[in-house]
Order: C-alpha cells, then sequence, then structure tokens
C-alpha cells in the first residue's frame, strides 16, 4: 500500500529497528528544542523566568498530556484496523477522532484559559514568578490546537507504519524553534512570551507537514460519508483514548502536587527542579519510544490476530530500554555537575541538580522498562492496568513527597519519582505477562 508500512510481515527485530530509529529522532529533537528553550531562557532571561516557565510544566504535561494519550489511545484502534486490513473501519476510525478531537480542542482550550490563574495559586506559585507563568500559560493554552493537530496527524501516521514523516516535521519545527527563540530573545529582547509564541508556530508547521503527507495516502481518502454513523465508533475509540489520556493526566496531578512543594521552599529550588525534569524528560526518550514503537506494533499484530509476534517484538524493545538505561542512566550519574550548569547559573541550583540526577539516574530504569510493558498492555487494547497504575503511581508520588520532604527536604522530590515508576512497573509487568499468555492460549 502506497505510503504505508505493514508491521505484520517480516522479521520483528528488523522492522521494529527500522521503524524505532525515525521515532527516536523525532523524539530526542522534541526535547533537543525544549532543552534549547529552557537554555536560552535560563542564559537569556535569568533564573526567575526559567522557574516561571519550568512551573507550567506539570500543568502543561496535564492538559497537553490529557490530548496525546487521547490521541495515542485512538491511533492503536486504527493500527488494530490497518493490522486487520479493514479499510472501512479505518477510515471511519481516522475520521471519528478528528471529530472528537475538534470536540477536545474547543472544551480544553476554554477551561485551561479559564482555570490557569487559579491553579497556579493552588500549586503555591511564588509572586517574583506567577506573571510570566500567566503569560507563558496563555499563550501555550491559546495554541492547544496546534498541539492536537500535529499530536493526531503523526499518531495516525505512525498507526499506519509511517515514523519518517513526523521526523521531517520535527527537523523543520525544531531549527525554526531554535533560530527564533534567540531572535526573540536576544534579537527583539522579549520576555517568557518570545519562547511561548515560537513554540505553538513550530507545533503549527509540524502539523502542516504530517497533513500534507496524509492528504497523499489514497488508502485514507476521506468523504463525507466516512463521517456520518459513527456513534459507535466515538464510544470504541473514547474507550480506548479515555484511560490512556487519564493515565497521563493523573501522572501529571501527582507531579503538579510535588511542583508545589518544592514551589514552597523558594524560586532556587524551582529553577532547579525545572532544570532536572527537562533532563530526565530527554534521558528517558530513547525508552519511551521504544514503547511507542511496540504500541503499534502490538496493535497492528493484535488486529492481525499475531499474537506470538507482539511477544517478540517486545523483547526487541525491552533490550533497546535495557542498553538506553546503561547508557544515559551512567551520564546521569557521571558527569551531572555538568548536566546542571547547562541549565543554571546560581552554585546552590547546581548542586540540587547534582544531587537530583545521581539518584534518579540510578533507579531511571524502572521507568524505562515502564513505557516497554505498558504500552504492549495498550497495543493489546487493554488500557484499564495503565490507568490504574497511573493512579497507583500518582499515589506513590505524592506519598513520597509529603512523608519525606520534611526530613531529606529537596531529595525527596527524587525518591517520588523513583517510587513512582517502581511502583507502576510491578503492575504493568504483571499485566503484560497475565495478558499475552491469555492471547496466546486463545
Amino acid at each position: 500500500m502506497e505510503h504505508t508500512y505493514t508491521l505484520t510481515e517480516g522479521r520483528p527485530s528488523k522492522i521494529i529497528l527500522k521503524f524505532y530509529f525515525p521515532m527516536l529522532l523525532t523524539s530526542m529533537l522534541q526535547q533537543v528544542y525544549t532543552i534549547a528553550d529552557t537554555a536560552i531562557v535560563g542564559k537569556g532571561l535569568g533564573d526567575n523566568p526559567l522557574a516561571a516557565v519550568g512551573n507550567m510544566s506539570s500543568l502543561t504535561f496535564f492538559v497537553m498530556g490529557f490530548a496525546l494519550g487521547l490521541s495515542n489511545g485512538f491511533a492503536v484502534m486504527i493500527s488494530q484496523y490497518y493490522g486487520a486490513d479493514d479499510t472501512a473501519r479505518l477510515r471511519r476510525s481516522i475520521a471519528a477522532s478528528t471529530t472528537l478531537s475538534g470536540i477536545i480542542i474547543v472544551i480544553f482550550t476554554t477551561l485551561s484559559i479559564t482555570l490557569l490563574k487559579p491553579m497556579l495559586i493552588v500549586m503555591k506559585t511564588s509572586d517574583i514568578i506567577i506573571k510570566d507563568s500567566l503569560l507563558y500559560g496563555y499563550i501555550i493554552f491559546g495554541g492547544f490546537f496546534a498541539t492536537v493537530a500535529y499530536n493526531l496527524c503523526s499518531c495516525i501516521l505512525r498507526s499506519l507504519g509511517d515514523s519518517r514523516t513526523p521526523f521531517i516535521a520535527i527537523i523543520f519545527s525544531t531549527i525554526f524553534n531554535i533560530v527564533f527563540n534567540c531572535v526573540f530573545i536576544f534579537g527583539l529582547k522579549s520576555g517568557v512570551e518570545g519562547p511561548a509564541i515560537v513554540t505553538v508556530i513550530s507545533q503549527l508547521i509540524s502539523a502542516a507537514i504530517c497533513y500534507v503527507k496524509l492528504k497523499k495516502i489514497e488508502l485514507i481518502r476521506l468523504c463525507r460519508d466516512d463521517f456520518k454513523g459513527n456513534g459507535k465508533m466515538y464510544l470504541k475509540l473514547l474507550k480506548n483514548g479515555i484511560p490512556m489520556a487519564a493515565m497521563n493526566s493523573v501522572t501529571a496531578v501527582g507531579c503538579m502536587i510535588v511542583q508545589s512543594f518544592v514551589n514552597k521552599m523558594g524560586v532556587a529550588y524551582t529553577a532547579a527542579y525545572s532544570a532536572c525534569s527537562k533532563y530526565i524528560n530527554l534521558f528517558m526518550q530513547p525508552a519511551c519510544t521504544s514503547g511507542n514503537t511496540i504500541s503499534t506494533f502490538a496493535g497492528q499484530n493484535y488486529g492481525a490476530k499475531k499474537y506470538d509476534r507482539i511477544r517478540q517484538g517486545v523483547r526487541v524493545c525491552f533490550s533497546i530500554a535495557a542498553i538506553s538505561y546503561i547508557l544515559l542512566g551512567s551520564l546521569m550519574i557521571v558527569f551531572p555537575g555538568w548536566l546542571a550548569s547547562l541549565m543554571l547559573n546560581g552554585d546552590f541550583q547546581i548542586e540540587l541538580a547534582k544531587g537530583f540526577l545521581i539518584r534518579c539516574g540510578i533507579a531511571i530504569f524502572a521507568v524505562d522498562f515502564l513505557f516497554v510493558f505498558r504500552s504492549a498492555c495498550q497495543g493489546m487494547e487493554r488500557p484499564l492496568i495503565p490507568m490504574l497504575s497511573g493512579v497507583f503511581e500518582m499515589v506513590l508520588r505524592i506519598s513520597v513527597i509529603v512523608i519525606f520532604t520534611k526530613s531529606v527536604g529537596f531529595n525527596a522530590t527524587a525518591y517520588a519519582e523513583v517510587a513512582a515508576w517502581s511502583g507502576a512497573l510491578i503492575v504493568n509487568l504483571i499485566a503484560y505477562f497475565y495478558y499475552i499468555n491469555k492471547l496466546e492460549k486463545q
């Protein structure tokens, strides 16, 4: 099929690696321009504006993570219909996903802009940075439609086996992002609004490139009839998408509560935590990408009823996650000071970040392996356990930060991450083996 790629035939390791590396480069480039944003803001505007932008991270993940979870949930269904060679349902699922995404854009844009200030107050945001956090947040949430558009278009392409086009899109948007961040901050002397505006435009560029590719695929060229009578399809998509979206948002709630504890410690702690969060997100990307890979691979093979290939695919993706841990975990442990100094200016903030990076570097294998087993469950159309594990993850994260902050201070943030990752890994590991064994007996 032109412009689409099946993952149901051929040697799993070869197919997965061919699909994985463009996705990895896409994810890494996204993190690079996120870190470039942070570095440019930190070095160009100072630690307080950096803290203001970083303070928005958990709240942004709460909203954007919900949308991304929905898109990923929709994509699992799309990949299953593609794997089953069911063209009619494939087109209807894409049409229904588009309609639902439009509704989500209207609802979440309105709510996020309306509730932004109250949420920042609840998070104990310092008066020193709240103005910049509001300005940055209003622009980012105002451009929510761009993020949803890119997530949906890229997820559909990946469901059809195309991981290259999203990579090409991110190349262009990353170049634009870094260049124009420098133009706004160092040339035009803007505040935090500059990076926010550039981020929204970058997402629009990525979305446009992916959309153009989708329009060329004859297999999914939609007509008006594909948008009609989709009541059952809406329910099926939401049944798979909402648990994945809720999992992301529940995880974000835990992060927001941790952020509120950090904010109460002071702006220096907020800046250090912001830099550390950026590195955690960057260094988990290879394993996270292996999770996204197995989700698509499992989805297509689940639709094709080739369950033995799912287990083979999980082995390959687990190996990728293990290699990622060895390489990047070591980097966090051996060079924490150098990493921290790339984003932060103050010696105190750098010392805080060093301790966090070492502790999380030792245990980051837990979240690396979590991505693989959780995504495999989702690809097999079993989203409930991953969602419940997200709740468990939130409870562990909150419990640790509440119990240990008084005794170990800022270090409790690292312990909270490790506890959350480990608990969720155990739940999803058990669920995966239960589901795959049950499928193979059918």
